[in-house]
């Protein structure tokens, strides 16, 4: 049932009684995670981002990975929502994930210790003559709040140019991703809601929330995704600024449980959040009109790349030596005009 339900939207599930059970009471109860915002692509379970610092980041979880297995159960057999449930449970507990990496023959076994997540301050700094950066790892409740005071204080200390840096941002609530982009538009649609039997909801950029005019980029990649997407199609399609980096991963949906007279539950993807020119973000994701491409190679499925050679023993991403899309977003704020 949930590869028929998967076929029609990744984020759709059928859950067992059992399941729809343990789904409840992993909503009720507080709980921890792995750190890493996990989607489905073409089957399995694949890893968006990952939180810095968090439990996956710790023992070398990296964006792009596939999770071809959770406790041995291969993620194919599993719903979005079985596999959140299974990479959710208490502080202090591991879960076992069998990690497919790119270069590499067999999959990697990484034991993670779930823990209570938290997501990391906006970052701000001064990156150049006159250009200030603003750096957001997910979009929780009061976050746009906080981006807007990270505007004040740049503008502050002589900003005049702004790269909001959204890459590896996959997390969050859609409304503080509506309120973000507010921050930056004074006209224009945000972003709209729409489903089969879901009326249009369209969020408008409202004049009274903008607090600023100054040149924009928005750097994204693949491991951009939901809130963050929402801002980086609106700056672009708005012609508010210039949108650098990898194409987004692309996900944003509203999903709605409904139960069964035996005790299962579906969750049924009810409506998408579209870009103002009309394309489902899900869909379609976000397409930079600044490419640069990420440093890492998209990550293969657990059957391809056979004849990969895999690496002697697991490593930590290392940081590329000069950061190409934050090179290219200071080159383009450099031949805008305040």
């Amino acid at each position: 049932m949930h590869g028929l339900l998967e076929s029609l939207d990744a984020n759709s599930s059928y859950l067992s009684a059992g399941e729809y059970k343990e789904y409840k009471a992993h909503l009720a109860g507080a709980k921890g995670d792995i750190g890493a915002a996990v989607s489905k692509r073409l089957g399995y379970a694949a890893v968006i981002s990952v939180m810095p610092g968090g439990p996956g980041d710790k023992v070398g979880l990296q964006d792009g990975d596939i999770l071809e297995a959770i406790e041995g159960k291969s993620t194919r057999e599993m719903s979005l929502a079985e596999i959140h449930n299974m990479l959710s449970g208490q502080p202090g507990s591991n879960v076992t994930v069998s990690v497919v990496r790119a270069r590499r023959a067999e999959p990697e076994k990484l034991v993670i210790t779930r823990d209570t997540i938290i997501i990391p301050p906006v970052m701000d700094k001064m990156v150049g003559e006159g250009i200030g950066e603003i750096q957001v790892d997910a979009f929780p409740k009061g976050k746009s709040q906080e981006i807007a005071n990270k505007i004040k204080a740049l503008q502050k200390d002589g900003a005049k140019k702004l790269i909001l840096d959204l890459r590896n941002c996959a997390e969050g609530e859609e409304s503080e991703g509506i309120a973000t982009a507010n921050l930056f538009l004074n006209h224009g649609t945000i972003t709209y809601l729409q489903g089969q039997k879901y009326a249009r909801e369209a969020f408008n950029a409202d004049p009274a929330k903008t607090i600023t005019s100054l040149p924009l980029v928005v750097l994204v990649n693949k491991g951009t995704a939901g809130p963050a997407e929402i801002v980086a199609a609106a700056v672009l399609e708005n012609a508010r600024g210039d949108v650098v980096g990898d194409k987004t991963f692309g996900e944003g949906s509203v999903q709605k449980v409904i139960e069964m007279g035996d005790g299962s539950a579906l969750i049924l993807s009810v409506a998408k959040y579209y870009a103002p020119s009309g394309k489902a973000i899900q869909d379609a994701a976000v397409t930079p009109n600044v490419v640069v491409a990420d440093e890492d190679d998209d990550a293969p499925l657990p059957d391809e790349d056979e004849n990969a050679t895999p690496s002697d023993q697991t490593t930590k991403p290392q940081p590329p030596q000069q950061d190409e899309q934050m090179k290219k977003a200071i080159e383009v704020l450099k031949s805008r005009t305040s």
